[in-house]
């Protein structure tokens, strides 16, 4: 199951990067256009912004994941374990919640706009939504199995005094602040 989920962390990821990668190329040759006589691509706006919305949704469960969201911490310093583990579990029900809300009304989109397309590219905009549907249900099910990981184990010391290391697993173990780099076994 491991490897399974390192898989779609790894595709998830690499859908943000090339969306990432896609915005920075596109924005850049617009900004071209505008000062160079090169020719003027209209759908470059166009894609640029639906990888946008890719990266944004795309990258959202893996963010819930390794605890990478966005996220005001103002219980964490809370001397109460269970109610920091409580207050934890139910805010990623809420994530899950909500995402799964919004996975819903994605999949009307996809299942009612398939007759639509884009202006410029001609794409259905079915197909825009279902990378957006993927990364809603990806984001869902990564908060529910986060929420109950919180619930069985708790909440890990670094993450209760903000700690954490930028990119780290929730699953790796806490930051020594002392430690000073020294060889471990």
């Amino acid at each position: 199951m491991s490897r399974v989920v390192r898989i779609l962390t790894g595709l998830e990821l690499g859908v943000a990067c090339l969306a990432a990668a896609t915005i920075f190329v596109l924005i850049l040759y617009q900004a071209l256009q505008r000062y160079l006589p090169v020719p003027n691509v209209l759908w470059t706006g166009e894609l640029s912004e639906f990888a946008l919305i890719w990266l944004t949704f795309g990258a959202a469960g893996v963010l819930v994941t390794r605890d990478g969201h966005i996220a005001l911490q103002l219980v964490d310093n809370v001397p109460s374990a269970t109610f920091v583990r409580t207050v934890h579990a139910v805010a990623m029900l809420l994530v899950a919640l909500i995402a799964a809300a919004f996975a819903w009304a994605c999949w009307e989109l996809v299942d009612s706009a398939g007759f639509l397309t884009s202006p410029a590219l001609g794409v259905p905009m079915s197909w825009v939504y279902a990378i957006t549907l993927v990364g809603l249900v990806s984001t869902t099910v990564r908060a529910l199995a986060r929420a109950v990981q919180i619930v069985r184990y708790g909440v890990t010391p670094a993450e209760r005094t903000g700690v954490a290391v930028a990119g780290a697993s929730v699953d790796d173990p806490p930051v020594d602040e002392n430690d000073q780099g020294a060889a471990r076994p």
